[in-house]
């Protein structure tokens, strides 16, 4: 099966303050990209959202170098955003209303399963180390 493990984090430090986002994408238990970087200022739900825009749009970007998907394992962190995006709970902020639309765009083009899933922060590390180094380096970092 070619399911595609996406780990997304996102962090700020105050709410608002200096921000981060970061995420992780394997296949085939293979890093085949990963991103963090810094945001300025906002808040932790824009970090979160923002993490899962930047790994479904490097995904959407590079779909034909990765080949056939069969399913797309989404794991975050935040529970917030998880019921969100799984439409557990209301989105009622205009600014995070639009970041979702472009998510939601973006996860139709794929045309597979996706699941969402709340995953505590000890499962998600690597995602959230990379917040953390883009927030104190205050430059957009990679595993890779």
């Amino acid at each position: 099966m070619n399911v595609i493990l996406i780990r997304t984090d996102g962090g700020s430090r105050g709410n608002p303050g200096p921000a981060a986002s970061g995420y992780v994408i394997e296949k085939d238990e293979n890093v085949i990209a990963s991103e963090g970087y810094p945001l300025g200022d906002t808040t932790n739900n824009v970090a979160e959202y923002t993490a899962v825009l930047r790994a479904f749009t490097w995904l959407a970007s590079h779909r034909e170098s990765i080949g056939d998907i069969s399913g797309i394992d989404l794991r975050m962190d935040s529970l917030l955003v998880c019921q969100q995006l799984n439409g557990v709970y209301k989105i009622t902020k205009p600014h995070l209303q639009e970041i979702y639309a472009q998510i939601q765009a973006l996860m139709k083009q794929f045309q597979v399963p996706i699941t969402i899933k709340h995953v505590y922060r000890e499962e998600n590390t690597k995602a959230d180390w990379l917040v953390n180094l883009a927030l104190d380096s205050k430059m957009t970092v990679s595993l890779q």
